[in-house]
This record gives structure tokens, C-alpha cells and sequence, in this order.
């Protein structure tokens, strides 16, 4: 008995593929994600790790600075980063403020949610403290990213 075989026919006797050839194939596909999908989503949590460390030791950073240099000095924690897209109105009220500082709005970490902000630092006593919870949200942790801390690679 010859094996059932799977083609679109068009009008011309053509070969088809047999039942078993077609579940090979996807045996072979399914063994290749197994050995992909897991070092592939690895990555996703490492590349969101970066982005944040980017945002906190350059991006913001940078806008902070700049507002420093203008003013004097850094945004106070009620005024917050929001200092750097528009002038604040609680004091001290900047006198030379020249912002915007950051082109776009204000950036959310990774996660969706808002980047921290101190100032006076109390973990970072030399100027503010800037951080993301992470991944889980929470404070506290391996997954916070923190200007405070250098992150061994």
C-alpha cells in the first residue's frame, strides 16, 4: 500500500509530500526553537537593563546637568524631572532656565513606568539619586538600576 500523499493538484500527475516527511520537518523546526527561544529571551531583559542604564547614567543625566549649569542647580524632588521639559513653578523657581532639556516627553523606564528622581541624593550623596525598580516594579533588589551603584557587567 503506498503512503497517502498531500499536493495541490494541477491537472499533471505531481508528487506530494507524505504524511511522515511533513511531521520530519516539523520535528526538526520545533527542535531548533527549543535551542533558539531560550537564549532569545534572555535578551529581551538584557536589552530593557541597557536601555535603562542608558537613560540613567547618559540621557537624563545629561538633561540634569544641563539644568544644573543654567541654574545653579539641580531640580529638588518636588519639582521632580518634570523640571526639565517645562520651567517648574515651585521654588526655588529657576531664574535662567533655558529648557526644554529632553526633546521629547519625559521617558518611561523599560517597564512603562516612570524613572525616580531625588535631589538632595540620599543614596547618591554626591547630587541625586536617579532609578527604575526594574522588571518587577519593586524596590529593592537585583533588578533596580540605580546611579548610585556601578553595575559589574
Amino acid at each position: 500500500m503506498r503512503p497517502k500523499t498531500f499536493a495541490i493538484s494541477n491537472g499533471v500527475n505531481e508528487k506530494g509530500f507524505t504524511f511522515i516527511e511533513i511531521m520530519a520537518v516539523v520535528v526538526i523546526i520545533s527542535i531548533l526553537v527549543a535551542f533558539v527561544a531560550p537564549r532569545l529571551i534572555g535578551r529581551t531583559e538584557d536589552a530593557k537593563r541597557q536601555a535603562a542604564r542608558a537613560d540613567i547614567e547618559a540621557n537624563l543625566a545629561l538633561a540634569l546637568d544641563l539644568y544644573a549649569l543654567d541654574n545653579g542647580g539641580y531640580p529638588t524632588t518636588e519639582q521632580g524631572l518634570a523640571a526639565l521639559r517645562a520651567k517648574p513653578a515651585t521654588p526655588p523657581i529657576p531664574e535662567n532656565w533655558k529648557g526644554p532639556y529632553l526633546k521629547k516627553g519625559l521617558p518611561k523606564d523599560p517597564w512603562g513606568r516612570p524613572y525616580l528622581y531625588r535631589y538632595p541624593g540620599e543614596l547618591n550623596k554626591e547630587d541625586y539619586d536617579l532609578y527604575s525598580y526594574g522588571t518587577d516594579g519593586v524596590e529593592g533588589g537585583e533588578d533596580d538600576i540605580v546611579n548610585w551603584e556601578v553595575e559589574n557587567p
